[in-house]
């Protein structure tokens, strides 16, 4: 009996360190990692969430942009980080689900490297093209595409969202394609705008600018609805191609292994932040609808969905990472 009673105080003294970081987090500045470059719409949507959740929080949210691999690289500099709660990661559909069912294998272990905290929102994609194309809607694509092959298209990297709607454009209006990767969003839009590629897709709000000034033209919202901060832009299904459906999603992990504690505190804040009217308005300026996860183990669920859903359409497409 005295043994036992000596193995659960070492036990209990063991634990204590843990139980009593978590209890005092944060007690230093956070790193949230964005696994992409600046400028593009897994940025824009990173600083807005630091911002708001460092106040909640009483302490600074660092944001370390790893672009490269789409996403892949970003996401193992989370997986192999002190699993403290201290690293986040912003995680997306493309950067985190799509890229890792497109490479043969991945650093890290994608079911069981991360920790859950919360879903964000998510932001329906634009199929967008250099206005020097002749074509103003997905027909118009379609017949264009056919008659001057490949059109060429650039992606924020292989595996992303935009890679994976990329192909399935292709692959349902059933021309060539040929993708052009770069390490984020910003610099692929930068040589479509310029005329040196042809197509891009992604989130709106990086398009934006662009779109108002008449350097970028949308053809379509790859969805049901149409966007808010778009109305004038038709849907996919308006055009007669219901098949193609794609939105970018957004949420934050940690490392797996990180204290419940801290998980409780970070989505607390998150979703906190997320209520913030404020903060609301300016998600929605960028074309992100909000969409909050009741708890960590909700969007944890989320995650496994979305894995079995977006591995069918990469092997519908036979997407693999170049």
């Amino acid at each position: 009996m005295a043994g036992m009673i000596e193995r659960r105080v070492v036990l209990t003294l063991l634990a204590a360190p843990a139980v009593a970081r978590a209890q005092g987090f944060p007690a230093r500045p956070l790193r949230l990692v964005i696994p992409f470059t600046s400028g593009g719409s897994n940025d824009i949507v990173g600083r807005l969430l630091a911002e708001a959740m460092a106040a909640r929080l009483g302490q600074p949210i660092v944001v370390e942009n790893r672009g490269g691999a789409g996403g892949l690289l970003g996401n193992d500099l989370v997986a192999k980080a002190p699993p403290d709660g201290y690293t986040i990661l912003l995680a997306g559909s493309g950067s985190f689900v799509i890229s890792s069912l497109t490479v043969p294998r991945v650093p890290y272990d994608v079911v069981n490297g991360f920790a859950a905290i919360g879903l964000v929102g998510a932001a329906p994609n634009v199929i967008a093209v250099n206005p020097e194309l002749p074509v103003r809607n997905l027909a118009e694509l379609r017949d264009y595409a056919r008659a001057h092959p490949p059109i060429t298209f650039g992606t924020p990297g292989a595996g992303t969202t935009a890679h994976a709607l990329g192909a399935m454009v292709a692959l349902t209006l059933g021309f060539p394609i040929e993708f052009i990767h770069y390490r984020g969003t910003a610099p692929a839009l930068t040589d479509v705008v310029a005329g040196r590629l042809q197509m891009i897709t992604n989130a709106a709000a990086p398009f934006l600018p662009f779109l108002a000034s008449g350097r970028l033209r949308a053809l379509a919202i790859a969805g049901r609805q149409r966007a808010s901060i778009l109305p004038e832009v038709p849907t996919s299904v308006e055009e007669g191609f219901p098949e193609i459906e794609s939105a970018t999603w957004y949420g934050l992990l940690a490392p797996a292994g990180t204290p419940r504690e801290a998980i409780g505190r970070l989505h607390a804040a998150l979703n906190a932040s997320l209520e913030d009217p404020g903060l609301r308005a300016r998600m929605v300026e960028n074309g992100v609808e909000i969409e909050t996860s009741p708890t960590p183990e909700d969007f944890g669920r989320f995650l496994v969905t979305e894995r079995e859903r977006w591995s069918a359409v990469v092997q519908r497409a036979n997407l693999r990472a170049e």
